[in-house]
């Protein structure tokens, strides 16, 4: 006997089937099914023999879906109810004591955190990988000189360990988030039934403790209805993506015959249909390119929870396509990025020819005014004026005259201008801490090693 008289439409069958994307939460939904089962029997819920044929059951599940043996019915509607469909054909009605104290909401709230709390884990890993290879790769140029940019103009020389350093310090900042995103983890909705609780004293703590959770959670409400562990991984993954696409960016600009800084190795590029002499660097675009996508993700969930009143609603079947799709996405990025640095080949002399530009160190002749008792505001217009003087002349800043330099300022002595202009002058004079000297470069990359060690 059913509540329902007729039959499911067909479409409303395929609107409302997740099977076709929750199926890869097979092994989450086994080790809390054994964990459930376990307690059940603990309790003398049901009998050590129920668990027996519980547990075999499961272990023969497994087997099957781990093989792709699995074979899943037209009517089983997502992953929860097909491995139970396959369990009672296997073990008999037992099969259905399993759902004992168990509502499907709880049931897939739990599947989820375990699902997020290991990609957090699985991000935290591959940034370590990729702050890694960062680190290697800045020790190996730490006093290879390439223009900073600012508005993409040459601004000011620094080294290019110090530019490589700036995304150690953005991917440390991604993965204290995802650090962040585990402890978001662990409390555990299993127990909260479909919205207040079950009719059995069942044993949470006991369970959360098999799977790896601090605690259950303390509301069966918020338990059931909660997914900001899902908003808070889909926002430290598009953190990290737009973070990739500017190092993608980066390299793309920096790989172009404009700029010929840096050559991608043939395995990160591809080239043209038509075109034979092209070398593409679309790994490095393709990190730019999946930045909004995974942000979108992120946007797309707050805009289904948003609103959304307690406790279950379907709605909430759409926080997992969201995060399948970031998961996915977001480690072949990361695999990316590291694999194009550990094999990009800097060119030094190009760096160091477009650094050696002297109009970028201008800003240090200004400074050379202040210490001299001029205020900086002053010193900025006499510099001003000189750098308009060279290009209006066609000539370098250390081209000038003796003269033409005293008549902008008396206080701007001659043989000084130039020797800050000298190419490693101004590099060398960024002593403030976190500067691009080699002094403070030095200690950057202890504060570095450190910090990806824990210590």
């Amino acid at each position: 006997m059913s509540r329902f008289s007729e039959p499911q439409d067909p479409d409303f069958q395929r609107i409302n089937s997740s099977l076709a994307f929750d199926k890869r939460l097979w092994p989450y939904d086994l080790a809390q099914s054994r964990a459930h089962a376990m307690m059940l029997a603990s309790r003398a819920i049901i009998s050590d023999a129920d668990l027996g044929e519980l547990l075999r059951g499961l272990g023969i599940v497994e087997e099957e879906l781990r093989d792709g043996r699995f074979q899943f019915a037209t009517d089983d509607e997502d992953i929860h109810s097909a491995i139970e469909r396959r369990l009672t054909e296997l073990v008999g009605p037992v099969g259905g004591k399993l759902h004992t104290a168990r509502s499907r909401n709880d049931q897939v709230a739990t599947d989820v955190v375990l699902f997020v709390r290991d990609a957090a884990a699985v991000a935290i890993v591959a940034l370590d990988a990729l702050i890694g290879v960062l680190i290697e790769r800045a020790e190996a140029h730490l006093d290879w000189p390439l223009p900073g940019y600012t508005h993409l103009q040459r601004a000011q020389p620094v080294y290019l360990g110090h530019h490589l350093l700036a995304y150690v310090w953005m991917f440390l900042r991604d993965r204290a988030r995802f650090r962040a995103v585990t402890e978001a983890c662990s409390v555990m909705p299993l127990g909260a039934g479909a919205l207040a609780g079950v009719n059995f004293d069942i044993d949470r703590e006991l369970v959360a403790r098999e799977l790896g959770f601090a605690a259950p959670a303390p509301n069966s409400i918020d338990a059931v209805s909660n997914r900001d562990f899902a908003l808070d991984y889909l926002a430290a993954a598009a953190t990290t993506a737009m973070h990739l696409s500017r190092l993608g960016a980066e390299l793309v600009l920096w790989s172009s015959s404009e700029f010929a800084f840096v050559e991608l190795a043939d395995a990160w590029t591809s080239g043209s249909s038509i075109m034979p002499q092209k070398k593409n660097p679309d790994a490095a675009e393709l990190l730019r390119a999946k930045a909004p996508r995974i942000g979108a993700h992120h946007a797309a969930l707050l805009g289904v929870l948003h609103g959304l009143p307690l406790t279950y609603n379907k709605d909430l079947q759409e926080d997992k396509e969201h995060l399948f799709d970031v998961a996915d996405t977001l480690r072949t990025c990361l695999a990316a990025a590291r694999g194009m640095l550990s094999s990009a080949r800097f060119k030094r002399e190009r760096m160091r020819e477009a650094a050696s530009d002297e109009m970028i160190a201008a800003v240090d002749a200004a400074d050379l005014l202040v210490r001299a008792g001029v205020p900086f505001r002053e010193a900025h217009g006499i510099v001003g004026g000189l750098v308009r003087l060279a290009l209006d002349s066609g000539r370098t800043l250390s081209e000038l005259t003796d003269e033409e330099i005293l008549a902008a300022s008396a206080a701007l002595e001659p043989a000084a201008f130039r020797a800050l202009l000298a190419e490693e002058s101004s590099l060398e004079s960024k002593l403030s801490a976190g500067g691009t000297a080699r002094e403070r470069l030095a200690e950057q990359l202890a504060a570095a090693r450190a910090a990806i060690s824990g210590t």
